[in-house]
C-alpha cells in the first residue's frame, strides 16, 4: 500500500508540474501586452496636448470680463512699431477693434472713453460716427520713416456689420504716440490686451444687452 502511495503522490507531482508551464506562458503573455497599453497611454497624451490650443482659443468666448474704466499699460521693449492696419469685426458678445503693427516688442495703451474726440497735436475736432468714444493711445511707436513700414492713412477706417462700434478713425502718429477713436453706440464694458506674432492691441467692447 505504501509504494502505491508513494507512485500517487509522484504522479500528482508530475501533474503540477506539468501545467507550470501554460501558467507560466500566461504570465509572459501578459507581460507583452503592457507594450500596447503604454502606447495607448502615450496616445491619449498627444491628443490631450494636441486639444490643449483649441480649448485655448475657446477661453475668448468666456463671458465678457470688461468694464468701462480707463485702461492703461506700458511698453515693452517696443523697436519699429508702426501701426500698419486697423480693423473691426464683430464676434458673439462683443466688437473687437484690432491695430496690427509692424516691429517688435508691445506698445502700451491708454483707452478710455472721452467726451469729445479731438486730434492729437493740432486739438481739432475728429468727426466719427457714434454717442459715446474710446479715445486709444499706442505709446512706444515709430513714425513710417523710421520704421520702414507702410502706415494706415489718417481718416476713417471701414467698420461694417458690427453692433456697438459704430465707426474708427485712425489719427496718426505724433511724437511717439498713435492715436484713433472708436465711436460707440453707448458706453459699454471694454477690454484691452495684447498679441504677439505680428504685434497687436486689441480693443473689445461688449455689444448691448
Amino acid at each position: 500500500m505504501t509504494g502505491l502511495a508513494c507512485l500517487a503522490v509522484a504522479a500528482l507531482s508530475a501533474g503540477c508540474a506539468a501545467q507550470t508551464a501554460p501558467d507560466a506562458a500566461a504570465s509572459t503573455g501578459s507581460v507583452s501586452v503592457a507594450a500596447p497599453t503604454t502606447a495607448a497611454g502615450s496616445t491619449s497624451s498627444e491628443v490631450a496636448a494636441s486639444s490643449a490650443a483649441p480649448a485655448r482659443e475657446e477661453a475668448g468666448s468666456t463671458p465678457f470680463p470688461g468694464d468701462t474704466r480707463a485702461d492703461v499699460a506700458e511698453a515693452v521693449d517696443p523697436d519699429g512699431l508702426t501701426v500698419t492696419a486697423v480693423r473691426a469685426a464683430a464676434h458673439e458678445g462683443f466688437d473687437r477693434v484690432v491695430f496690427e503693427l509692424s516691429g517688435s516688442g508691445t506698445p502700451g495703451w491708454s483707452v478710455e472713453y472721452v467726451d469729445a474726440p479731438s486730434a492729437q497735436g493740432s486739438g481739432a475736432a475728429i468727426d466719427v460716427p457714434g454717442s459715446a468714444y474710446l479715445g486709444v493711445t499706442l505709446q512706444g511707436t515709430s513714425y513710417p520713416y523710421d520704421s520702414g513700414a507702410e502706415e494706415v492713412a489718417r481718416g476713417a477706417v471701414p467698420v461694417s456689420g458690427t453692433d456697438v462700434v459704430q465707426g474708427v478713425f485712425f489719427d496718426g502718429t505724433f511724437e511717439g504716440t498713435s492715436a484713433a477713436v472708436v465711436g460707440t453706440a453707448t458706453r459699454a464694458p471694454f477690454r484691452v490686451y495684447s498679441l504677439t506674432g505680428p504685434s497687436r492691441v486689441v480693443v473689445e467692447v461688449a455689444t448691448a444687452g
